[in-house]
């Protein structure tokens, strides 16, 4: 295997503008995907991109901890990409951001 195969990272998962628990279900089988390619590609972390996510309620919260507990079992850092204002400050509120790399 060459060191360019271990340089190609996948791009961010990017999550719904509204992460709730309408679609929580679909984002979840979708980023437990996005964890297991990861892991299998030799990846370091999982990036979520939560730049257009507009709204989040608690199952959105728990799809988001299901995550990074899962990609932390795979020995995974869960980084959050541009994490809108919405959405930090509920991950501040719920004490939830000490769980989670944001990233600018």
């Amino acid at each position: 295997m060459s060191s360019t195969d271990h340089d190609a990272t996948p791009p961010p998962l990017r999550a719904p503008e509204r992460l709730v628990a309408e679609n929580r279900l679909d984002f979840r089988r979708t980023a437990l995907e996005h964890v297991e390619k990861a892991s299998l590609g030799g990846q370091e972390h999982v990036d979520i991109d939560l730049g257009t996510t507009l709204e989040i309620d608690a199952s959105g919260l728990g799809v988001l901890v299901l995550v990074q507990k899962r990609a932390r079992e795979r020995h995974l850092v869960t980084k959050l990409l541009s994490v809108s204002p919405p959405v930090r400050e509920m991950l501040k509120l719920t004490r939830l951001d000490g769980l989670f790399d944001m990233v600018e």
